[in-house]
């Protein structure tokens, strides 16, 4: 089967590489040879660590699907508009298969690629768009197609994770911590994506399109990122037992579905707690079987590569599959709602100025949304003018936390922005 690859970053040359030394490999686990016919790079004169042939060079990439040579198109050019968008899209319309590893295509324009892949009889493959080496999504398709799903939830971007972790372990503030990130190459030289949620976010919803058999919701999901912890927060959760952890979630709550992407709060001796550095997990809820984990590194050329020759794979066998699990039109719209009526134990981190009476205020205004103290802690600052009031809520609704927070800004006691994070059993 012929292949042209499209994208020659990091990803994509290692890719190119491994397909070209381990040919007979895949051979002999699929009976059929994948031969690249042609790769398609923005830049054909930047310098490589590896030589291309001319003949392999196709100049302009959207000329792929139309070529009737070709079988198989790899996708790895990244985001979910431009020449990616277009190329993805035609290249289905012409029946190729495609592999892809683009997280924000899937998840925003996911169920109409899918509708065109079933029509054509094409394969559609994606398990590198989420926690790179880790199989998640084939383990939904296949492992699991047994099991009625009502959660899934865990570490889904490794950035973030190694920024938390290190802030933990090494006692560095954030902008520390997210320098070495990018000087170790874990983090992009523009991270923003990974560090304001909006990565683990695309992730979430593909998965949850999976796991509960819907189409994809762009809307119903709360996003948070990790920008506004600081090593005060660290100390403060260490101090009441929980590491700090950006966390996706997606459950089935009364047949309705909550997604949800933000810091929280998990006790220190958790299985999610312990996971550090750049890895990512994954925790799935189902029945029959109970509770299924996959952990693994969530990024990386060696991961992704893996994952990619996984769908490759599954092309070169033949089989032809639906890519959200069942059939376009058996998919359903789920019923999806935000977070606000669900219930939350929370952490909540007030600098204020140490005066008297500020406390009795902060109870009356926490009281007046049904807010009530679990435990709390007063710090003093240095000068002694100030003081870090830091309070553990008893359960009560995301929305009356939010009430909270919006009446505590407009304190003229309060120093800074008030701080909120959410506690999780997980």
């Amino acid at each position: 089967m012929n292949i042209v690859i499209v994208g020659l970053g990091n990803i994509g040359s290692y890719f190119y590489n491994y397909l070209k030394k381990n040919k007979k490999i895949l051979f002999n686990k699929t009976n059929i040879i994948p031969n690249i016919l042609y790769v398609s790079a923005k830049s054909i004169s930047k310098k490589r660590s590896f030589k291309i042939p001319k003949k392999l060079w196709l100049k302009n990439c959207l000329l792929a699907p139309k070529i009737k040579e070709v079988d198989i198109i790899i996708e790895l050019i990244g985001g979910a508009e431009g020449v990616a968008k277009k190329l993805v899209f035609e290249s289905l319309k012409n029946k190729k298969h495609v592999v892809t590893a683009n997280k924000a295509l899937i998840s925003k324009y996911g169920d109409q690629l899918a509708k065109i892949a079933e029509k054509n009889k094409v394969n559609l493959e994606f398990e590198a768009a989420v926690c790179g080496g880790i199989p998640i999504i084939r383990s939904i398709k296949e492992g699991l197609i047994a099991n009625n799903i009502s959660k899934i939830y865990g570490i889904l971007n490794g950035t973030s994770n190694y920024i938390l972790s290190s802030m933990d372990k090494d006692k560095l503030e954030y902008k520390d911590s997210l320098r070495n990130a990018q000087a170790l190459g874990y983090a992009e030289s523009n991270p923003t994506a990974d560090l304001n949620g909006e990565d683990v976010a695309s992730k979430l919803k593909i998965l949850t399109a999976l796991s509960f058999n819907s189409f994809i919701n762009n809307k119903s999901i709360l996003v948070e990122g990790i920008k506004n912890i600081d090593q005060a927060d660290i100390n403060n959760a260490n101090q009441l037992g929980y590491k700090i952890k950006l966390v996706g979630v997606a459950e089935s709550v009364r047949n309705k579905i909550i997604q949800r992407v933000h810091p929280a709060l998990i006790k220190n001796n958790s299985y999610i707690a312990k996971i550090n550095g750049v890895l990512n997990a994954v925790i799935v809820e189902s029945n029959p079987v109970g509770q299924s984990v996959l952990q693994g590194e969530g990024a990386g050329s060696g991961p992704t590569t893996s994952s990619l020759i996984s769908d490759l794979c599954s092309v070169l066998r033949g089989n032809i599959k639906f890519p959200f699990v069942i059939s376009d039109k058996k998919r359903k719209s789920a019923l999806f709602e935000s977070v606000d009526s669900k219930k939350f134990s929370v952490y909540l981190r007030l600098d204020v100025k140490d005066k008297h009476g500020i406390l009795s205020d902060i109870t009356k205004v926490m009281a007046k949304n049904k807010v009530s103290i679990k435990r709390l802690i007063q710090k003093p600052t240095v000068n002694k003018k100030n003081a870090s009031i830091i309070i553990v809520t008893h359960y009560a609704k995301n929305s009356s936390f939010v009430k909270v927070l919006t009446s505590l800004k407009t304190k003229k006691y309060i120093i800074n922005t008030p701080k909120f994070i959410r506690i999780e059993k997980i």
